[in-house]
């Protein structure tokens, strides 16, 4: 574990160094470009990539760079700036402060990470090498029924008792996710953010200038914005997983390594960095 000092804030994060590959093993010799996992909202953190996507890209060879978002996890938690300029800024302060900011990188996002991951191509395309989004929200109806899930479950948490009583009840980790949601939904701007956020537009798409590979469950109420994504995109690929809805991170972790293992290898072949244009 280590905190790193970026943009003014104190970040949790995991560094998984690149396992040395042979060509033997259908690698390129540890040359494949780092990794940066991006997690989803409130409740999730970096641990939610470290097993089943984390370690298999390190012994892969690519560097793999976990964090938790601002005001996740264990990363220092201010009032403000979760808006999706300040996290590219976070993003791009933490490569530089990992020494990583002369290297493009490959960005893996999950739900709300995989938009953050979109954001930051299109702010920062001499960084962003490829991209892969899980279950990302892009579409305005997406922001309009998170603003108001958000709030209703901040009015449920605020002045509550529930991370006593599971405290109580020796339920550690439950307690503490529930103080972090908490935390986050009634003493930050995390929602006001989100709710003045701008949505992305068939002409952000088509300036996207690198491979991007979205992945779905089959009953996700996603899939109509990763289709529009993939439409316009000029190198998407979106796959979709039969069966599943939101969470495939959790529920198809065989499968999707696979295909992110595949997609990491073929963006590093594509030129260890070269931007396609």
């Amino acid at each position: 574990m280590a905190e790193i000092l970026a943009n003014a804030l104190r970040f949790h994060v995991q560094r998984l160094p690149a396992a040395e590959v042979h060509a033997s093993d259908g690698a390129e010799g540890g040359r494949g470009l780092p990794v940066v996992f991006l997690h989803g909202l409130v409740v999730d953190n970096l641990s939610s990539f470290y097993c089943p996507l984390g370690v298999p890209l390190a012994r892969a060879g690519h560097e793999v760079v976990l964090y938790d978002l601002r005001g996740h996890g264990l990363s220092e938690r201010p009032p403000d700036g979760y808006d999706s300029r300040s996290a590219v800024r976070d993003l791009v302060a933490l490569l530089s402060a990992l020494g990583l900011d002369g290297r493009p990188v490959h960005l893996v996002g999950n739900s709300y990470g995989g938009t953050l991951a979109l954001h930051a191509a299109l702010a920062r395309p001499d960084l962003v090498a490829g991209l892969t989004l899980l279950e990302p929200p892009l579409s305005g109806p997406w922001v309009e029924n998170m603003v108001d899930t958000l709030s209703v479950a901040a009015l449920s948490l605020e002045d509550s008792r529930v991370p006593a009583e599971l405290s109580s009840l020796r339920l550690r980790k439950a307690a503490k996710l529930t103080a972090i949601a908490d935390a986050l939904l009634n003493r930050t701007t995390l929602i006001d953010d989100i709710a003045a956020g701008r949505t992305f537009t068939p002409a952000d798409y088509a300036a996207i200038g690198c491979p991007v590979l979205v992945i779905c469950g089959e009953h996700s109420e996603l899939v109509p914005g990763a289709a529009e994504l993939a439409r316009h995109a000029p190198w998407c690929t979106l796959r979709i997983l039969p069966g599943l809805g939101h969470d495939v991170l959790k529920e198809a972790s065989g499968v999707l390594r696979e295909s992110v293992l595949a997609h990491a290898a073929a963006v590093s072949r594509a030129g260890t960095g070269a931007l396609i244009v």
